[in-house]
């Protein structure tokens, strides 16, 4: 009876190693990912260009995204328009 190996015919110990590998992989790339997401947040004030490069947003860029928010209206945005275009 003990020697039996369950009802998976010796194939118990086999499929475990495999699940176990299978969560060593799945942590991995969570960590991975974890990382991943932190650096982006911690660009801050930086985009991704189309081959993952990133650069620093123009002024008139952050004053668009700014009047987008609403954290300006449209006066105050047309003048710092005017002031950077100079």
């Amino acid at each position: 009876m003990m020697g039996n190996w369950g009802e998976f015919g010796g194939w118990g110990m086999g499929f475990g190693f495999l699940f176990m590998i299978l969560l060593w992989v799945l942590i991995v790339l969570g960590i991975v990912g974890l990382l991943r997401w932190l650096m982006r947040e911690s660009q801050g004030g930086r985009e991704q260009d189309r081959r993952g490069l990133s650069r620093d947003k123009t002024p008139l860029e952050i004053v668009q995204e700014r009047y987008a928010r609403g954290e300006i209206d449209r006066e105050e945005y047309e003048q710092m328009k005017r002031d950077l275009e100079k």
